[in-house]
C-alpha cells in the first residue's frame, strides 16, 4: 500500500496564439469609415474655426459702424415705431432721413422710387414690410458686379493706388501688402510717391513691418521712372503682386492727373494689360466729396475699385451706398481701423447684416 500519491504530471499548457500587430485584424471597409470620421471631425474643427472668425469680424464690424446706425438706423427706427399705415408724410421723412446720412440725393430718390413702386403694386402693407423693402433695395444698391480675381492669373499682378492727400492712402497699400503677403504671394511695393518728403519712408517702413520689397528712387525723381524700374525689377524677381503708391494729389489739377496717365502709361508699355487694378482709396468722414472726387479721378484714369477708410470714425457710413450706386463701381475695401487687419474685403450682406 503506497501512502503517498505520486505526483501528478504537469498538465501541458494551451499553445498561446501569436500576436498580431494592433488594426492587422481591422477590415478595410471598418478603417476607410475611421478615416472618413477623422476627416470628417477635421474638417467640421476647420468649419468651427472659421465661422469663429466670421463672428468675430462681424462683432468688430458691428461696433465700428455703432456711429453710422445711430444717425441711420436709429432714426428710421424711431420713425417708423407707432406707425402701421404707410402715408406721404412719413415717405417724406424717411426722405430726409436718407440725404442726411450722406446716402446722397440721387441715390436717396432712387431708394424712395423703388419704394413706392412696391407700394403702388400692393407689395407694401405697413412700416414693418416698408423697412424690409428699404433694406432689400439698399442691398441691390451696395452689390455692384466685380469682375474675377486675377491675382493668380497674372504675374506679376499690377495694383495702382491713387486718392487725394490725407484719405489714407499708403496705410492702405501696407495692410493690402500684408494681406498678399499672408496668401503666400511676394510682394514689391513701389514709392512713386516722390513729392511728399515722408512718403517713400513710410513705404519702407511698411515694406518692412510685412516682409515685402520695395523699389525706390533718392530724391524727387520722376514717379514714371520709378513706375518702370519697379515693374522691370518684379519681372526679373518673380514677383506676384506689385503695388504703386502714388503722389496724393487734388482732383481738381489737370498737371497732376496727367501725370497719373503717365504713370499707367508707363506701366502698360511693359506689361500690356497692366495696371490690373486702379484702386482708388476714398475718406467716409468727407461724405459726398469723396463721391465727386471719385467721378473725376475715374474720369481721368478709369478707375476699376474703391478703398473707403475711416468708416469706423464717421457717422457719415451712408456714403457707402452713394458711391457704389451713383458711380457702379464696386467698393472693394472698407477701413474699420488702425490695425494691420482692419482693412476687410467689403461684403455687401455683412455690412448690410451689421448696419440694421
Amino acid at each position: 500500500m503506497k501512502w503517498f500519491k505520486g505526483k501528478k504530471k504537469a498538465e501541458k499548457a494551451p499553445e498561446e496564439e501569436p500576436c498580431q500587430p494592433v488594426g492587422q485584424d481591422i477590415q478595410p471597409d471598418v478603417a476607410q469609415e475611421a478615416e472618413q470620421i477623422l476627416e470628417s471631425v477635421e474638417t467640421e474643427e476647420q468649419d468651427v474655426a472659421t465661422e469663429e472668425e466670421k463672428q468675430g469680424f462681424f462683432r468688430r464690424l458691428r461696433n465700428r459702424l455703432s456711429k453710422t446706425r445711430k444717425s441711420f438706423v436709429n432714426r428710421v427706427d424711431q420713425l417708423l415705431l407707432g406707425k402701421k399705415e404707410i402715408d406721404e408724410e412719413l415717405l417724406e421723412n424717411l426722405e430726409e432721413i436718407l440725404i442726411t446720412s450722406d446716402i446722397g440725393v440721387q441715390t436717396t430718390m432712387d431708394l424712395i422710387q423703388k419704394v413706392r413702386e412696391r407700394i403702388g403694386r400692393k407689395d407694401l402693407n405697413n412700416t414693418e414690410e416698408l423697412k424690409e423693402a428699404l433694406q432689400e433695395e439698399i442691398l441691390a444698391f451696395l452689390k455692384v458686379q466685380t469682375g474675377p480675381d486675377s491675382v493668380s492669373l497674372e504675374t506679376p499682378y499690377v495694383i495702382m493706388v491713387v486718392g487725394v492727400n490725407g484719405v489714407g492712402k499708403t496705410t492702405t497699400i501696407g495692410k493690402l501688402a500684408a494681406r498678399y503677403m499672408k496668401e503666400g504671394k511676394r510682394v514689391l511695393l513701389v514709392a512713386a510717391d516722390t513729392f511728399r518728403a515722408a512718403a517713400v519712408e513710410q513705404l519702407e517702413i511698411w515694406a518692412q513691418r510685412v516682409g515685402s520689397e520695395v523699389v525706390r528712387h533718392k530724391g524727387k525723381s520722376d514717379p514714371s521712372a520709378v513706375v518702370y524700374d519697379g515693374i522691370h525689377a518684379a519681372r526679373s524677381r518673380g514677383v506676384d503682386v506689385v503695388i504703386i503708391d502714388t503722389a496724393g494729389r487734388l482732383h481738381t489739377k489737370v498737371n497732376l492727373m496727367e501725370e497719373l496717365k503717365k504713370i499707367r502709361r508707363t506701366v502698360a508699355r511693359q506689361l500690356p494689360d497692366a495696371p490690373h487694378e486702379i484702386l482708388l482709396v476714398l475718406d467716409a468722414t468727407t461724405g459726398q466729396n469723396a463721391i465727386s472726387q471719385a467721378q473725376l479721378f475715374h474720369e481721368a484714369i478709369e478707375i476699376t475699385g474703391i478703398a473707403l477708410t475711416k468708416l469706423d470714425g464717421t457717422a457719415k457710413g451712408g456714403i457707402v451706398v452713394g458711391i457704389c450706386h451713383s458711380l457702379e463701381l464696386p467698393l472693394k475695401y472698407i477701413g474699420l481701423g488702425e490695425k494691420v487687419d482692419d482693412l476687410q474685403e467689403f461684403d455687401a450682406d455683412a455690412f448690410m447684416k451689421a448696419l440694421f
